[in-house]
């Protein structure tokens, strides 16, 4: 055999045999695909040394990893929608007829309640309209305490707090003794609102009112309200039929200025409007940021649910 021939199968057969000694030790444990093509790069030798070595490298770097915490789900799990479904059942549920389906669920939900009992005279009292969870406080552990409100057909409001206990997972929950009537949740101190200049009728309030009405009534399209890169949809189906500005005040003295100011000024305000429907008139509020677009103002935000004020005036 020539020594050119020799000298080719000896070359080949080294990556050969590099490859077997890879596929074995992927095998072992589960090298990287960035580490294994490093080492063949650098070259058989370099190879062979990564692969005698290897066992003992990741078995220490499996020692030294720390160890992932574990993550709980009970501070998630807020058990609210199972207090309210409770109470309501409850509420509707009595000793005199522990049978009927309000009362069974009432006492799967919370073995160890008692279920009312209406005096004999009395006449059967509806169950109340609504129901409805507005606080939960957990306590030590998985209890919690629910406070749910009870709306009735002649207006009266009850509150109850409902005490239940979930496990770590916060998928299993249970009643854990009666409700009990408490006071109403107090009313929070509501800072004033910024909106301290009055805005006069004007290209401004003109454009919150098509805007509105376009966003509220389907009277026009919204996207021609709209600063370029701001998209919108209207609400459907159109609730109203009709919207007028009643009020609108601002955060910067530009929105009220008689004419439009230099491109990109942007403004905060409030407008108070009245929308009507065929059973009648409703005193909305809405939160818009407009900014002076050639000589016009565009709609650039609309943010829902944090106007502050009165209603229509």
């Amino acid at each position: 055999m020539s020594r050119g021939k020799q000298a080719t199968e000896e070359a080949a057969a080294a990556p050969m045999a590099a490859g077997v000694a890879l596929q074995t030790m992927r095998r072992r444990v589960r090298l990287s695909r960035v580490t294994v093509w490093a080492f063949i790069a650098a070259g058989p030798i370099a190879l062979g040394v990564a692969l005698a070595s290897t066992p003992a490298t990741v078995e220490a770097a499996a020692q030294d990893a720390p160890t992932p915490p574990v993550r709980s789900t009970a501070g998630a799990a807020d058990p609210a929608g199972y207090a309210q479904l409770f109470l309501s059942t409850w509420l509707r549920s009595s000793t005199d007829d522990a049978s009927t389906a309000q009362a069974r669920l009432a006492q799967s939900m919370a073995p160890d309640v008692e279920l009312p009992d209406p005096a004999a005279d009395a006449q059967p009292a509806p169950g109340p309209v609504s129901v409805t969870a507005v606080r939960s406080v957990q306590r030590d552990g998985g209890a919690w305490s629910v406070t749910v409100a009870a709306q009735y057909n002649d207006g009266r409001v009850r509150y109850y707090a409902v005490p239940v206990a979930t496990d770590r997972a916060g998928a299993s929950f249970t009643v854990t003794g009666a409700p009990g009537v408490v006071a109403a949740p107090a009313r929070v101190e509501v800072p004033k609102p910024v909106y301290g200049v009055s805005v006069p009728e004007g290209d401004l309030s003109s454009a919150v009112g098509e805007f509105l009405a376009a966003y509220l009534t389907a009277a026009g399209e919204v996207d021609r309200y709209l600063a370029p890169g701001v998209t919108m949809r209207a609400v459907s189906p159109a609730p109203y039929t009709a919207v007028t500005v009643r009020q609108v005040s601002a955060v910067e003295e530009a929105a009220a200025a008689e004419q439009v100011p230099a491109d990109g000024t942007k403004v905060r305000v409030l407008a108070h409007v009245e929308a009507q429907d065929a059973e009648g008139r409703w005193p909305l509020a809405y939160e818009l940021t407009l900014t002076a677009r050639s000589g016009r103002w565009d709609i650039s935000a609309l943010e829902s649910g944090t106007a502050q004020g009165g209603g229509a005036r």
